[in-house]
């Protein structure tokens, strides 16, 4: 197993390192101190597991994660002090957490558990596990804030809030932003929009998706299809199919809300 380290505290990094030394089929790829440093060296270097401390000054580890497409993250134990009750999340959704500080005998029963979920390649159901998780906890936003967009050997952080529009390229979205900037993502359009906000974006192609806020104004075609203009002038054209579901964005609904 290829692991990552994340935490603030280097004594902390340096008890992982010591115990993981013991273990002659993992190899430790790196540490991080922080988040933006982990989101980094995860997007990069893709280890197979990373141990995470949940609260760090500035970008949390639970932010970092979030950042991450679920094809991104990788299988996760995390570090924590949490109370009990704050655990349950924990205990339902995660791979498994260890408590500061940590007890060696259950060090190995996750190293153990580990070893089982990549064993039997159950990689996928951590991952949405990990969903579940990330949407469970308190605090953690429901919906993507901002993407980290990988650019050669380091992580671009693109806000929500600066796309104007999405288009499908295969298994990757290109990200639209203010200008001529673009970002390619690797994600599938439809497994993004599942993490997209209805309230400010809305799906108008089977391959495009648009920022409400971006369109000033929409035009009838003759086939029942029409096109819209976005601020910056871009021309995008609209599906039948999905002309109800923008007619609701512009009115301020979408279909979650729509009224019975």
């Amino acid at each position: 197993m290829r692991i990552l380290i994340v935490d603030d505290e280097p004594l902390a990094r340096r008890g992982i390192a010591l115990r993981l030394s013991k273990h002659p089929d993992v190899e430790l790829i790196g540490e991080a101190e922080d988040g933006e440093a982990a989101l980094n060296a995860i997007t990069v270097n893709t280890p197979d597991l990373v141990f995470m401390d949940v609260q760090m000054p500035g970008m949390s580890g639970l932010d970092a994660l979030r950042l991450l497409t679920p094809s991104e993250r990788p299988l996760t134990i995390f570090l924590t002090a949490y109370d009990r009750f704050a655990l349950q999340a924990f205990e339902v959704h995660a791979l498994d957490y260890l408590l500061k500080p940590i007890d060696d005998d259950r060090f190995m029963e996750a190293m153990d558990r580990a070893r089982d979920a990549l064993v039997h390649r159950q990689a996928r159901s951590q991952r949405e596990r990990m969903d579940e998780l990330l949407d469970a906890l308190p605090g953690v936003p429901r919906y993507a804030i901002r993407f980290a967009v990988r650019i050669g050997h380091h992580v671009a952080i693109v806000a929500a809030d600066e796309v104007d529009w999405i288009e499908a390229t295969g298994d990757y979205v290109r990200l639209h932003t203010g200008g001529d900037r673009e970002y390619l993502l690797r994600e599938p359009l439809h497994r993004l929009a599942a993490r997209l906000d209805p309230s400010k974006f809305v799906r108008i192609h089977r391959s495009t998706i648009v920022s409400v806020d971006r369109i000033t104004e929409t035009r009838a075609l003759p086939n029942k299809d029409c096109m819209l203009r976005l601020r910056d002038g871009t021309p995008l054209r609209v599906s039948r199919t999905y002309a109800e579901a923008l007619h609701l964005a512009l009115e301020g609904q979408h279909p979650a809300t729509k009224p019975v």
